[in-house]
């Protein structure tokens, strides 16, 4: 009877890459990316400083939001196409819910 019998605290966490969420650190690390892919040392400063603008204004605006405020807002906000678009769930044009 002596199993490890370890259960998990928090299941829905969001992602993290080291300390930060996904969402916060995936523009900076894109911008890191593309200013890498560039070859030049100004536009690579251009678009670390662009990058790590970017990361922390959606810090700020995920800030005392729901820990998932980015997937819902990425739901609302994008075009509904057939690769984002699910079947149990209603079209992200519709706002308003009756029933």
């Amino acid at each position: 009877m002596r199993t490890d019998t370890y259960i998990p605290r928090r299941l829905d966490d969001s992602w993290k890459l080291g300390f930060w969420d996904v969402d916060v650190a995936a523009p900076a690390l894109l911008a890191f990316f593309i200013g890498y892919l560039s070859g030049t040392k100004l536009s690579f400063a251009i678009c670390m400083t662009v990058g790590i603008g970017l990361s922390r204004w959606v810090s700020k605006l995920k800030a005392d939001k729901h820990p998932a405020f980015a997937v819902h807002w990425l739901w609302w906000n994008l075009p509904s196409t057939p690769l984002t678009a699910l079947k149990t769930t209603p079209p992200s044009h519709i706002r308003r819910m009756v029933g």
